[in-house]
């Protein structure tokens, strides 16, 4: 993967902890799911991802779900012309080309943002040159063996990361375009990886095939959270452009669900989910990106009516108050893992773009929930 640069992070306030009991505010942020609460926190998240740029190429994977995330806040927000502005400006930085690796999952990410903005824009120069990538990826056979190489990663989606880069852009430009070659690849693509890395025994996907022998210290199977976050969030993204009519959509349905399931259960007590999903003590710190990601695909699968509300509402409740409380003071998301592929420490000064945007996304949702009771 490109650009694995960090990002300089700043201070909780004292006293201030992401353990903190529920109901506790850093600065004025507020961890009640009520609309405007939601929409504060939210707005100072973005604003302060905003006002410091990532030190990562602008059509890298590590910068493409937080404008993913922005977009699907824009609408929410008090100043969506802003927001959109900005993920526009982003798009001519880059020529609104995808990365440069013609056929890597990661490098189709960014293209995400720019289907989003055709959504808005109705411009044909915003997603013509993802569509041309898309087309050449149509002609190729993708018959080759999912052992883990980098080599082999240009070419396949080797690794489970793959399952939220490339498959929402996938299915995105069937949706813009009506072409529904580019949804058949994606499905074709997605069960290839799922068959080879999802665990059925436990319901949840290896990295890659070089931790199917691995075991934590308690001899459990190394399962990473935030790799489990980008496919349960990507099958959330799936799903809300695979159409109701499609033959294929019951099985992503049926896999979101038990995916779900198990997720949820292995939610700790503080809301967190941490680096390693079975091993608690393993990695014991709060890990912000993982759970974030899981706390949008349940609060999502909720509002779409996937998810059982009773049986989910107090999981998403309890994750979005352990982000509200990993947010630092100048509105920077904390305890993000850095960019890797397998559980690892994080700190509170740890933050990067996908995990702002990752909760953006989670806010979005918890955003709707709110709103819906309200109502």
């Amino acid at each position: 993967m490109r650009g694995l640069v960090g990002i300089a992070g700043g201070v909780f306030l004292v006293g201030c902890s992401p353990r903190g009991r529920h109901g506790s505010t850093i600065g004025s942020m507020s961890e009640a799911v009520e609309p405007e609460a939601v929409r504060s926190v939210m707005t100072r998240v973005a604003d302060s991802q905003l006002e410091r740029p990532a030190e990562y190429p602008p059509d890298d994977w590590i910068v493409a779900p937080f404008w993913v995330g922005l977009l699907t806040f824009a609408p929410l927000s008090r100043t969506p012309a802003r927001y959109l502005e900005s993920a526009r400006a982003n798009g001519r930085r880059n020529g609104w080309q995808p990365g440069p690796e013609p056929f890597l999952a990661d490098d189709l990410a960014i293209t995400q943002s720019y289907f989003l903005l055709y959504a808005v824009d109705r411009d044909q120069a915003e997603i013509a040159p993802a569509l041309a990538r898309f087309d050449a990826l149509l002609g190729e056979r993708f018959d080759e063996s999912l052992e883990f190489s980098h080599d082999t990663a240009l070419r396949e989606w080797v690794w489970c990361d793959a399952l939220f880069m490339a498959p929402p852009a996938l299915a995105l430009a069937s949706h813009a375009t009506g072409d529904p070659r580019y949804r058949e690849l994606m499905q074709r693509l997605w069960w290839k990886t799922t068959d080879f890395l999802y665990d059925r025994e436990t319901q949840l996907y290896y990295r890659d095939s070089r931790f199917f022998g691995q075991r934590e210290r308690n001899g459990a199977k190394v399962f990473w959270s935030r790799g489990n976050g980008w496919v349960l969030a990507g099958l959330a993204r799936v799903l809300q452009y695979v159409p109701p009519d499609d033959p294929g959509r019951g099985r992503f349905e049926a896999l979101f669900r038990a995916m779900a399931a198990k997720v949820a259960a292995l939610q700790r007590p503080n809301g967190y989910w941490g680096a390693s999903l079975l091993d608690p003590d393993s990695w014991p710190t709060p890990e912000t990106s993982g759970t974030a990601f899981f706390t949008y695909a349940l609060a999502w699968g909720v509002n779409e009516g996937l998810l059982e509300q009773g049986r989910y509402d107090s999981a998403v409740r309890r994750g979005w108050a352990a982000l509200v409380r990993a947010v630092q003071p100048d509105g920077r998301l904390g305890y993000v893992q850095r960019p890797g592929d397998r559980p690892a420490d994080a700190k509170p000064d740890h933050t990067e773009p996908y995990g702002t945007g990752a909760f953006l996304l989670a806010g979005s949702e918890v955003y709707r929930l709110a709103v819906r009771a309200g109502q």
